[in-house]
């Protein structure tokens, strides 16, 4: 018998000094048996510094053509493209043929330089590609906050992210790998 999903549900209430964006959304995550809590805090990290109201959880795990998440125009046109993690060049290759705009948030300590050092040549030939790493220390501390039913703060100033609940903050610098 499959493993099946494990259902979370978050309230995230983002205020976004950089961007100007001030909403609430009720979201439910779906972690895939095989992900982590690491993982499916960097996807709703991903998820809050690219929020808006059209932007999208799809598939992830489970599916090879899609994204984490992404944000599709009226006319079904994907125009944000969210990954994670350490992909091959050709699935970066792929997601900036078919969408206008991609981020790539990495995470992975030591292993995020070893896989930049491999990948960037190919990599920075793409203009609509940004590739930000996400620091692991935070990302535990993220993952530590991890409840079947999450109401998250969350706020963004001059780059820095934070998120709390009721018994802990985390504050979160991403850092730019491409463009650097």
């Amino acid at each position: 018998m499959a493993l099946k999903a494990t259902i979370f549900k978050a309230t995230l209430n983002i205020a976004d000094m950089d961007r100007h964006y001030y909403a609430d959304h009720h979201i439910t995550l779906a972690r895939h048996p095989s992900e982590n809590d690491e993982r499916m805090m960097s996807r709703l990290l991903a998820f809050v510094l690219n929020a808006s109201e059209d932007l999208e959880f799809t598939k992830g795990l489970s599916t090879d053509d899609e994204p984490e998440l992404w944000r599709k125009s009226l006319s079904d046109e994907i125009e944000l493209w969210i990954e994670l993690g350490l992909p091959d060049e050709s699935r970066l290759r792929k997601a900036c043929n078919r969408s206008r705009q991609v981020i790539l948030y990495t995470y992975g300590g030591r292993a995020v330089p070893l896989w930049w050092e491999k990948h960037h040549n190919k990599l920075t030939r793409f203009n609509n590609l940004t590739i930000i790493n996400l620091p692991t220390a935070p990302i535990e501390a993220l993952a530590a906050m991890v409840e079947r039913t999450m109401s998250l703060q969350c706020s963004i100033q001059d780059g820095e992210v934070s998120i709390g609940n009721e018994d802990s903050l985390v504050s979160i610098t991403p850092e730019p790998l491409h463009p650097a």
